[in-house]
């Protein structure tokens, strides 16, 4: 006996049915591509914008993190996804400025030092992942694992060695010394210890990459992590490669 109830019922069944379909990997992925294009962006940022300021006034650069914060905060709870969504990656990208501001204004000669300044924020982080703030947590881990793993590299290749002579040596000599440093990486013992860590990054953006394409309430922050994690494996691509060929814009000296 067809009746209001009724048709409501099936209208609402024919909905139910289509929603899977829409909902599809490649849509996703669609949806998804401003936030890898801004996660990159913002890892990119600081090679060009921070260590060139940091390295003339550190303590300007420190305080940008209120401007970074202050436009992040209010973006974070517009209900807009889109700016929503760059609010969180501001914020989470503010907590990384910090504490590279912090380290490269002052501490630089010290590199056992990088790793734990970097993560100041990490209690922060972890709380935050379950939250409105996810997204900016996830970029801030993702940087941190991503930093971790290059150092990593470059302990196991002998690099870190020439950190501290590198960074408080005049302009002409820490040429010399970052050339030295970057021919090291010749040897086959440290291309096959940067080939496999590379291929380890590759392999854990490709994970996230591939939970991202799931329907899942953190898949977004999968695809934030996979960008971030293959963008800083091209940028320690690009550093190494500046090292090589030109030093001076390296960004470390």
């Amino acid at each position: 006996m067809p009746s209001g109830l009724i048709q409501t019922q099936v209208m609402d069944r024919r909905r139910l049915d289509v929603l899977p379909v829409l909902d599809t990997p490649f849509l996703r992925s669609v949806s998804q591509t401003p936030l890898r294009l801004w996660s990159g962006a913002l890892v990119v940022l600081p090679v060009f914008l921070q260590a060139p300021w940091v390295r003339i006034h550190p303590f300007s650069a420190s305080l940008f993190t209120i401007v970074l914060m202050a436009v992040a905060i209010p973006l974070g709870w517009q209900q807009q996804p889109v700016r929503k969504d760059m609010g969180a990656l501001l914020l989470g990208f503010s907590g990384s400025w910090l504490a590279g501001s912090l380290f490269w204004g002052w501490l630089r000669a010290h590199p056992s030092w990088h790793l734990p300044i970097e993560a100041l924020a990490l209690p922060l982080a972890i709380t935050g992942l379950g939250g409105r703030w996810r997204l900016g947590c996830t970029f801030y881990l993702s940087s941190l694992i991503g930093t971790a793993l290059t150092d990593l590299a470059m302990a196991l290749t002998g690099v870190m060695r020439f950190w501290p002579a590198v960074v408080q040596a005049p302009l002409a000599e820490a040429n010399t010394l970052l050339n030295t440093a970057a021919a090291s990486l010749r040897h086959p013992s440290a291309l096959l210890v940067m080939l496999g860590l590379a291929a380890l990054i590759l392999g854990m953006a490709n994970q996230m990459h591939m939970r991202s394409r799931r329907p899942s309430l953190h898949s977004d922050c999968w695809a934030v992590a996979a960008s971030v994690l293959v963008t800083t494996l091209m940028v320690d691509g690009l550093f190494l490669l500046m090292a090589l060929l030109q030093p001076a814009l390296s960004g470390l000296i």
